[in-house]
Formats: C-alpha cells, structure tokens, sequence
C-alpha cells in the first residue's frame, strides 16, 4: 500500500493539534442556568460583561416577580425580569475573575469567576468566601 508523505504529515499534525483556546469573549450569549429554567443574558460592559435575568421558571408563572428575598429592603420591590445578577468581572486567560454574582433565590451576593469550558458550557463559581463556594455549570441557548 503506497501512503503519500504529505497525508501521514497532515494526519500527524492533526492528531497532535491542541483544542483552540476559548476566549473571554466566548461569554457572550444567552446560557440556560442550572437551576429553575433560568435563561440569563451575558453582554459586554465596557471592558467588562454583565449579565441578566432574562427568563426563568418563576417568572413565566408571576411575570412581575419581585426581588423580595433581597438582603438590602431598599431593592426587595425592584423586578427579577432584567435583574443585573453578573458584574465587575476582571478579563482572565481562560474567562472572568473577580466579579459579583447575585442570586435572586436567597437575596446574596457572591464574589464569582467565569470559565469558558468551551464554545457552549460555561462555569460559573460563586463563593461566600473561599472554600465556601458553589459551581453551575451554564449551556449556551441557540
């Protein structure tokens, strides 16, 4: 059997390729969350993302659901639809560090991290302090 150089060199190349790096910007979109059917929206802020509760579980049953669990009284009037639950994340070599994450389901605010596992899974790391800490793991919405 003849084999050409040049295909043992491409199959070889391709075999020892590493996967393409996810970049911080792979945040961007729409992510089922792992909880409540909740859909929330990462966006660009500035240098920074942000992201949104879009949809859940609870909302399509009282659209006008407040944020009552809140720890702040000031803000347990203010609606979950379009709450701001992702902010102030610094960009990392593999997604997002140093940011906020607020979680409407107990009213708390955790300090959070970002990894883009790839160009549908994200992992997002709230924690109350370290080791104190919970993972989800968000898929991307087509």
């Amino acid at each position: 059997m003849k084999v050409f150089p040049s295909l043992v060199a491409i199959s070889l190349s391709l075999a020892g390729a590493a996967p393409v790096a996810a970049k911080p910007e792979d945040a961007i979109g729409r992510w089922a969350t792992a909880t409540r059917h909740g859909v929330v929206e990462i966006t660009a802020c500035g240098s920074s993302i942000c992201g949104r509760l879009v949809d859940s579980e609870n909302l399509r049953t009282n659209p006008d659901m407040r944020d009552f669990r809140n720890k702040a009284a000031e803000q347990r009037n203010r609606p979950i639809k379009g709450l701001l639950m992702l902010s102030g994340f610094t960009r990392s070599a593999n997604g997002w560090d140093g940011g906020s994450v607020y979680n409407p389901e107990d009213g708390g605010t955790y300090s959070g991290t970002i990894t883009i596992g790839d160009a549908d899974t994200l992992k997002l790391k709230g924690c109350i302090v370290w080791p104190l800490c919970k993972s989800q793991v968000w898929k991307r919405i087509r």
